[in-house]
């Protein structure tokens, strides 16, 4: 009887741990349904391909600059394989299982290298995570794992942005 008692207790333990983690990230996506919105969608005409395609993994998106921030709201938490593709009017991260993300070229804030965002930590410069601002003002980092690191420098080197400072400037 004392096994079945204990046994018991760690079952209703257990569902009491997922119930509170199902919780905690339902809260964090109300917490942060105003500052994300709605994400844009790709236009119709994408224009030329600039940075070759990537395949790899979408590791996530964080509220920058918190690399462990992650952004709940959605399906844009969710982990997925997917292709990566810069064109002349922004970023398309096709993902495989769940909705496209695009990142329109003048919401570009900068494009570089990373150890770790959204709880994945990988060695030095393991993760291609590109800075852009959403149509509700907030900043985010979304992080990408490609299959072959030696595209990396294409996309860090090729750092045309429209951003506010240069519109100033123009």
């Amino acid at each position: 009887m004392d096994r079945v008692l204990l046994v018991a207790g760690f079952l209703v333990f257990w569902a009491a741990m997922i119930a509170l983690i199902l919780w905690g990230w339902r809260n964090r996506q109300k917490r942060q349904s105003d500052a994300i919105g709605t994400l844009p969608s790709a236009p119709d005409a994408l224009g030329d391909v600039r940075v070759a395609s990537c395949t790899g993994l979408y590791v996530g998106s964080t509220l920058a600059p918190s690399w462990q921030n992650r952004i709940a709201v959605g399906d844009i938490g969710h982990r997925a394989t997917g292709t990566l593709t810069r064109y002349e009017t922004g970023i398309l991260l096709e993902r495989h299982g769940e909705t496209d993300i695009w990142m329109p070229q003048d919401a570009l804030r900068a494009i570089r290298t990373e150890r770790g965002l959204a709880g994945k930590v990988m060695t030095k410069d393991g993760l291609l995570v590109v800075r852009w601002e959403l149509p509700t003002g907030t900043e985010i980092d979304t992080g990408f794992r490609a299959d072959d690191k030696s595209v990396y420098p294409d996309w860090v080197d090729d750092t045309t942005f429209s951003s506010e400072d240069e519109k100033e400037t123009a």
